[in-house]
């Protein structure tokens, strides 16, 4: 079985009960996006709603990448809950502004931001847009 070119490491911490934290290190591509998504998976299933997801190790992210962070993003809204992404490498950052990504997910320069954010959403349901 060949070793991967470039290892993803993702470190999972709770702030709170229902905020998970993943520090996410190396390249988030076609290669690694399977792993990254269970450790979304997991979280998802242990009851947690909110999820920060730190970029700021992420020298390269492809649209696999993307697509996990959106279809998280797609998951946690219906529970209701949320996905932070926190400082994104520049590189990665540029990905996410031209795709628009940015404009969905938010982007927070520090974990302490990102909580805030958490802090201020509305509870309860969300209502379909019209």
């Amino acid at each position: 079985m060949p070793i991967a070119q470039n290892p993803l490491s993702v470190e999972v911490t709770l702030p709170r009960e229902d905020v998970a934290l993943l520090k996410v290190e190396g390249y988030l591509d076609v290669d690694t996006a399977t792993e990254f998504q269970h450790h979304l998976a997991n979280q998802l299933h242990h009851g947690r709603r909110h999820f920060l997801l730190d970029l700021s190790e992420v020298p390269f992210m492809d649209s696999s990448g993307m697509n996990i962070i959106l279809r998280v993003y797609q998951e946690a809204r219906d529970l209701p809950g949320s996905v932070h992404i926190i400082s994104p490498a520049p590189a990665v950052l540029r990905v996410l502004d031209l795709t628009g990504v940015s404009i969905t997910v938010p982007v927070s320069d520090s974990v302490d931001e990102a909580l805030s954010r958490v802090d201020a959403e509305p509870e309860g349901p969300r209502v379909p847009d019209a």
